[in-house]
């Protein structure tokens, strides 16, 4: 198994995600690969990060396994101190237990309509900048 990482971001926002191949790839041959998947979907990707749909498109193109959290089993919290070791709740946990509590069969349409589907952003806008994004 070989690993591959994507990074994305400044020095305020940051993301990052890996990728696993079976095969192992020259790191100028994975540059290449994932500038070519780049250039196709930087307009277009429907995932929360540009980093995220490129590994997607790894994955479903290349046969790379895109290590996300949904694959994820268990989560440990290490510390020196004994009272902060724990196993954390996972994502895929929390989100299951609010799938749990919400039966209704609600239309994504009317959820976003009445504000329950969303994601948020917070950004600073300097319009003075010459950085545009």
């Amino acid at each position: 198994m070989f690993f591959y990482e994507l990074h994305e971001g400044d020095n305020e926002v940051f993301s990052e995600v890996l990728v696993v191949s079976e095969s192992e790839w020259e790191a100028d041959e994975f540059f290449e690969l994932v500038q070519s998947i780049r250039r196709r979907i930087s307009d277009s990707f429907i995932h929360d990060t540009l980093v995220e749909s490129i590994a997607v498109e790894l994955e479903r193109e290349h046969g790379f396994i895109h290590v996300s959290d949904d694959q994820l089993r268990a989560s440990v919290n290490v510390s020196v101190d004994d009272s902060e070791n724990f196993l954390a709740v996972l994502e895929v946990e929390l989100a299951d237990a609010e799938e749990d509590e919400d039966h209704d069969d609600d239309d994504p349409a009317q959820d976003l309509d009445d504000g329950k589907a969303f994601n948020t952003i917070i950004a600073e806008f300097d319009p003075a900048s010459d950085r545009l994004n």
